[in-house]
């Protein structure tokens, strides 16, 4: 198959996708707001007070959910190295949050009391290649990981994504051993054919 037929045949899906339309109609920026707004309903995640962390948050559906939730009496950072529009009551940081210098400005903006929730629905740049791209998405997980440990609160909580493959059970592991509870969570708008799916843990343990 060539990329122009390929590339014409997404678009016709994205079209077609009942969340594309719906997030189109709502005026958000990606159909994955919808994941987010699902787990939430079922785990009651987010509160209006709450300090939220979304990694990798462009185009920025997911900062503009929570921005529907979180009051004056919270704060949103959102965190990417691509740019994104502005979003009211969403403080936006360009980089890469694994840099040491992005990483202090996070840290000076949550202040003391740590975050509550850190979310991720980060991807690598895929290649095709499934070990590969399945070695990279673990790889960036235990990143997130590690950036939890330096910002969120004890018993804060953590929703990430993975796909499933070599690896997850050893990092699902990893959070089991640092968190009170760790979920599962496939959302109806994830895609059938995909192997993602989103790992919720509660109560980080300092």
């Amino acid at each position: 198959m060539t990329k122009n037929k390929s590339s014409k045949q997404w678009i016709k899906s994205q079209n077609r996708d009942p969340y594309v339309i719906k997030a189109r109609k709502s005026h958000f920026r990606s159909r994955a707001v919808y994941k987010l707004q699902e787990i939430n309903q079922k785990d009651k995640l987010i509160k209006p007070n709450y300090c939220v962390i979304d990694l990798g948050s462009s185009p920025g559906g997911w900062s503009q959910y929570l921005s529907s939730i979180i009051d004056s009496r919270g704060q949103i950072i959102a965190i990417d190295i691509l740019p994104m529009e502005p979003i009211e009551h969403v403080f936006c940081i360009l980089g890469d949050f694994t840099d040491e210098i992005v990483q202090k400005q996070c840290i000076t903006k949550v202040g003391k009391q740590g975050s509550d929730l850190v979310i991720s629905d980060m991807s690598p740049n895929l290649t095709g290649i499934r070990v590969a791209d399945q070695s990279r998405n673990i790889a960036l997980a235990e990143l997130v990981y590690d950036f939890c440990t330096q910002i969120l609160k004890p018993g804060g909580d953590l929703l990430i994504k993975l796909f499933e493959g070599e690896g997850t059970h050893e990092y699902r592991q990893l959070l089991k051993d640092n968190f009170t509870k760790v979920l599962i969570r496939k959302p109806k708008a994830s895609r059938d054919q995909s192997r993602e799916f989103y790992v919720l843990a509660r109560s980080y343990k300092l």
